[in-house]
């Protein structure tokens, strides 16, 4: 692909946050030019403080380096592709325990003068209003300008972007206690294994009711503010409206039959199952504000929660993003302009680590449309593959809404590879091994495959 002087096409990359720098030097340095618009100076969002590139807004830490955690296997498989993020996060970092954590003024300052210094990369400072012409990246971020956002909007057929997202925890199945938790379906209507549900008497309900309005909350920022769908409210402001509110909404148990006792519960949470597979399972309503060490505290205590592992925690948020699996094709591109690719958290990715992912997931589609090639899509065994399986929606029953890597986005292991020879349910940390030992295998396979269609080096 040329124009028409025979030269390779110029790359715009819009965004010079972790996304578009990844971009930026993965296609730069396979010979292509790329064109980088970020608007700091001129403009910085509510979160940024600095004038540097790939700034971390938010905390210093790129979260679980353990391997058999999502996130940990994640980096190892961005190391093994060549991550320029990761190589300069792990020349940058500082004591953390479990995690990797950077010094983030010495990331950014490496990151700007990497992107800086590529002889292919032209960085430009000004505030895009709309989307540019010709093989573009939008990697603009959860706070996109609201002109851009405007415009995107526009194409997107919607009336706005930005909003607040309201997402609920996601449990990982090996982690809940069946004999306490049982299956049926409200009024047993469609299949009753879609649903489980825990029951609360008066007393363990009003409890649950004062610790959640007790609990400690994230403060929005200034620039957030609250505006909550009212069919969607966190738990915590219905909570606030008085003690049986959540009995009359979410927490309804109205057509749920106690197996125990023969009666509707008082109340009862509600879980859904996340994905066909059944390895995850999304509370019900349970959308929330309450800092993530207090939803562990407080749900854990409800009745065969004891061990629950948290897949994913509620949260609420401003946040700017597009509807992935309907908006963007199977190549990441515009779903009809294939010279609109989006990275990063604008698709409904969240986090460092999974927004740079998104980077490389799509520097390898632009660099493959560039060199005439049709790259196969990562395997759903691997980090990489799950987090593109995010992105298409494939597998997932609740809808589209953004999510970190977990375990519930792999394909699952078969059953019977999640038993012992005498059939035997496997403790959850030897099905992780397991799950890293098949991600490993079909990544390295993937990959060798792979680096010769966007021309990197072979493994």
């Amino acid at each position: 692909m040329s124009d028409t002087a025979g030269r390779a096409p110029v790359v715009t990359v819009v965004g010079g946050g972790l996304a578009g720098c990844e971009v930026a030097l993965q296609v730069a340095d396979r010979g292509y030019p790329v064109r980088l618009i970020e608007q700091k100076p001129l403009r910085r969002t509510p979160a940024q403080t600095s004038d540097q590139l790939a700034e971390l807004v938010c905390s210093n830490s790129f979260r679980s380096a353990n391997p058999q955690n999502a996130i940990g296997l994640l980096k190892v498989e961005m190391r093994q592709v060549g991550s320029h993020v990761m190589r300069l996060a792990d020349v940058h970092a500082v004591p953390a325990g479990d995690a990797l954590a950077v010094d983030r003024d010495r990331f950014a300052d490496a990151m700007t003068e990497a992107v800086r210094a590529h002889p292919l990369i032209a960085v430009e400072h000004g505030i895009v209003e709309s989307i540019p012409g010709g093989l573009t990246v939008l990697a603009t971020g959860p706070l996109t300008g609201p002109e851009l956002a405007t415009d995107l909007a526009r194409r997107a057929g919607r009336d706005a972007l930005y909003f607040y997202d309201a997402i609920a925890p996601i449990i990982d199945d090996a982690s809940i206690d069946w004999d306490v938790v049982w299956r049926q379906s409200r009024w047993d209507k469609g299949e009753g294994a879609d649903y489980a549900n825990i029951a609360l008497d008066r007393d363990a309900y009003l409890a649950f009711v004062e610790a959640v309005c007790a609990g400690d909350k994230v403060v929005p920022r200034e620039f957030e503010e609250a505006r909550y769908f009212e069919g969607c409210l966190p738990i915590e402001v219905m909570a606030e409206r008085g003690p049986l509110t959540l009995a009359h909404g979410p927490m309804k148990p109205v057509g749920l039959t106690d197996p125990k006792t023969g009666r509707w519960p008082f109340a009862v949470v509600q879980l859904r199952m996340e994905n066909r597979e059944g390895t995850a399972w999304n509370m019900v309503g349970f959308q929330t504000r309450l800092k993530y060490p207090e939803q562990k505290r407080i749900f854990s205590a409800l009745p065969g929660l004891g061990q629950a592992d948290f897949l994913r925690f509620g949260s609420v948020h401003r946040n700017t993003y597009v509807h992935a699996p309907t908006l963007l094709s199977d190549a990441l591109h515009w779903h009809d302009d294939p010279d609109l690719y989006l990275a990063g958290q604008i698709t409904g990715v969240e986090g460092y680590v999974e927004s740079t992912a998104c980077g490389l997931l799509v520097a390898w589609q632009v660099l493959a449309r560039l060199r005439g090639r049709a790259l196969p899509p990562p395997p759903a065994t691997t980090a990489f593959g799950a987090m593109r399986r995010h992105l298409r929606g494939d597998g997932m029953l609740s809808d589209y809404a953004p999510s970190n890597l977990n375990w519930s986005l792999f394909d699952a292991l078969p059953d019977e590879e999640r038993r012992s020879p005498k059939g035997r349910k496997l403790a959850k940390g030897d099905v992780r091994v397991k799950l890293v030992e098949r991600a490993t295998a079909a990544m390295t396979a993937w990959w060798r495959e792979a680096a010769d269609v966007v021309g990197a080096s072979p493994p």
